[in-house]
């Protein structure tokens, strides 16, 4: 599998623009503001409703904004959808594999869909179940894969066209700490190997400060922090962590924000990944 290359590649993998989405009265994301570099993990943090999952519909264009942009791999997301879905990968927090079918079987409508044949869609199949170290559980059901497994297959359905971005929206959701640890392992994998900028959202504090070089915390839809843990922690104290970043920047709030919808679907998530 190759690095996914252009002519003249961008300067920024995402930059934010104002962007902004209102849903009647509610301002989801209030105009928000911000960049992320080529080959970086960067993670967006908050609690529920703070406006995360709409940041990443709008940036892979499952959704439009309502007042500003945002460009994508070097592609705008209001003009130019369908070169920014060419160039991005996205899990969502909602399972996407197909329990009723192997996990071979479910890379190979994957391929299709991203319009892969012949013998580059064999490679690939191949050469991304033995990176994500499910080769051994190429021909069984995804309905008897673990969860760790099963994210593990989403992410490789995700990155068969070699995307220049790739979305995550709470990755390791449900998921104990073994089966974290080890998709904790594969995302680094993927920028490492493949030059993969890695956009995520997370609850899990611990995971952003392992994995992400760049952080922002987001509170009632607007930008309340940006940059690196270790630069967000040494202003809140000394022996600060990411938990006390996040109480600082979001005044304690306990996320009572979230809608029943946005709790239902991650606890039906969580419970099918145990």
């Amino acid at each position: 599998m190759t690095i996914w290359r252009m002519d003249s590649p961008p300067r920024l993998a995402v930059e934010l623009f104002g962007l902004t989405r209102r849903f009647k009265s509610l301002i989801a994301v209030d105009e928000l503001s911000f960049e992320v570099r080529p080959k970086s993990i960067f993670g967006l943090l908050g609690s529920n409703g703070a406006g995360k999952t709409t940041v990443i519909k709008m940036l892979t264009t499952l959704l439009p904004p309502s007042s500003g942009t945002a460009s994508v791999a070097g592609f705008d997301i209001v003009r130019q959808p369908e070169e920014v879905r060419r160039h991005i990968g996205y899990v969502s927090q909602m399972l996407s594999s197909d329990g009723e079918l192997t996990g071979y079987e479910n890379l190979l409508i994957s391929a299709k869909l991203y319009g892969l044949s012949g013998e580059e869609r064999k490679r690939r199949i191949e050469r991304s179940l033995e990176f994500m170290d499910l080769s051994d559980a190429a021909d069984r059901l995804v309905g008897h894969y673990s969860g760790g497994m099963i994210r593990r297959l989403e992410i490789a359905q995700s990155m068969l066209h070699q995307p220049a971005v790739l979305f995550l929206d709470e990755p390791t959701i449900g998921l104990d700490p073994v089966a974290r640890h080890g998709v904790w392992r594969h995302i680094e994998q993927v920028r490492e190997e493949f030059g993969t900028t890695v956009f995520m959202t997370t609850h899990d504090m611990d995971e952003a400060d392992r994995l992400c070089e760049t952080v922002a915390f987001m509170h009632r839809g607007k930008l309340a922090g940006l940059g690196t843990p270790r630069e967000l922690k040494e202003k809140v104290g000394p022996e600060a962590t990411l938990d006390d970043v996040f109480i600082e920047l979001t005044g304690g709030g306990s996320g009572d924000a979230g809608s029943y919808r946005e709790v239902r679907q991650v606890r039906r998530t969580a419970a099918r990944l145990e």
